[in-house]
């Protein structure tokens, strides 16, 4: 027996689907469900806050999940977005339920607690989800409109930030406890870490170094990588400059894979902090407190500190760590690829030992 039709509704596979106009608008949409008695009621209620909308000039409430989700769906092209989905994620907990005219300092209060007393993160990694939850706010009431011309919420809350006291610090490494710490890993993180301490490489840019980002310089008889932009983190591309021991590192790892330069039994590597990095970093005896990082990225703030004691330019350094200064830099002439490279020689010489001043607690 079929079902008696019903004005603004119709059936759609299985779902009810509203399509009506009303006050002059269109209502075009489905109601997420195959019920008869759901469908009426969602379209009453839809109906109801079109009129409110254009009488009245009043929005309808939406949660902060719908607007999570709309943010991600608008993002999905970004680098980071898998970094947004995993705070919005844990948000979602505490606020996803509310409008988001419910939601301010107060509200995030419990989420704050949380992620800090029971989750023991870092300050900054709180901060990093309330800059996502206040940039969703400053776009629902700015940028998002609906179908009546009304920004999704009249106005965006003051979210602030929790001051950040608690950041562990980078331990750029002596010579002496390089030696200890390399000599404790497997030969395949040994070589990309010798790449990235004498390259100052993200962890990202050297799991995914590829042999197609290789190009030749002839008139040095060497080569240099230019990472695309789409990986590197500022997306400008990034010159990438070896010296000897970066070099050699490269060498080793030529015809092991067609695709990318460093891999594992045949396969590209995701990452580099390991439990094999974990345990050398401890057995080396480098500091396991939260004071310092423990992390592959004290390799890059090694080679910059190296860069700076061995006196080479702030603008050189610039280029070399791959820092936004506003430059194209993969421009160079040869002259200045070669001055690069006889700057990044220079953290490869033991004979420059570090002296590294660290407060003692």
């Amino acid at each position: 027996m079929s079902q008696r039709k019903i004005p603004g509704l119709q059936k759609v596979g299985n779902h009810w689907h509203i399509d009506k106009v009303y006050k002059g608008q269109r209502l075009h949409e489905s109601t997420g469900t195959s019920s008869l008695e759901k469908a009426q009621e969602n379209l009453a209620k839809r109906l109801e806050e079109l009129r409110q909308a254009v009488i009245f000039g009043v929005r309808p409430k939406r949660t902060f999940s719908e607007a999570a989700a709309k943010y991600l769906n608008e993002n999905l092209h970004k680098r980071s977005i898998e970094d947004s989905a995993m705070r919005l994620r844990k948000l979602d907990q505490f606020i996803g339920s509310k409008f988001l005219n419910e939601i301010y300092n107060e509200t995030l209060l419990e989420f704050k607690n949380v992620r800090l007393q029971e989750d023991k993160v870092k300050k900054k990694t709180v901060n990093l989800a309330l800059q996502t939850v206040r940039q969703i706010l400053n776009l629902a009431a700015n940028e998002w409109r609906d179908e009546n011309g009304l920004t999704w919420l009249d106005q965006a809350p003051k979210i602030k930030m929790l001051k950040v006291d608690d950041a562990a610090k980078p331990y750029p490494l002596k010579w002496a406890e390089q030696g200890r710490l390399f000599h404790l890993l497997p030969t395949h993180l040994e070589t990309m870490c010798l790449f990235k301490i004498n390259t100052g490489c993200r962890e990202q840019e050297v799991c995914n170094l590829q042999w197609s980002w290789e190009y030749e310089v002839p008139e040095l008889k060497t080569t240099v990588f230019i990472i695309p932009g789409h990986v590197a983190k500022n997306g400008q591309e990034r010159l990438i400059v070896l010296n000897d021991v970066a070099k050699a590192s490269v060498e080793s790892q030529r015809g092991m894979h067609d695709t990318h330069v460093f891999c594992y039994r045949g396969n590209p590597i995701s990452n580099m902090r390991t439990h094999a990095w974990r345990k050398a970093w401890i057995n080396s005896g480098l500091p396991t407190d939260g004071s310092y990082l423990k992390g592959v990225h004290n390799l890059r703030h090694t080679f910059a500190t190296r860069l700076r004691a061995a006196r080479v330019s702030y603008e050189d350094r610039q280029d070399l760590l791959g820092h936004a200064n506003g430059n194209v830099t993969t421009h160079y002439s040869a002259p200045e690829i070669g001055n690069l490279i006889d700057a990044v020689n220079t953290v490869k010489e033991k004979t420059r030992e570090l002296t590294l001043l660290r407060k003692v607690n």
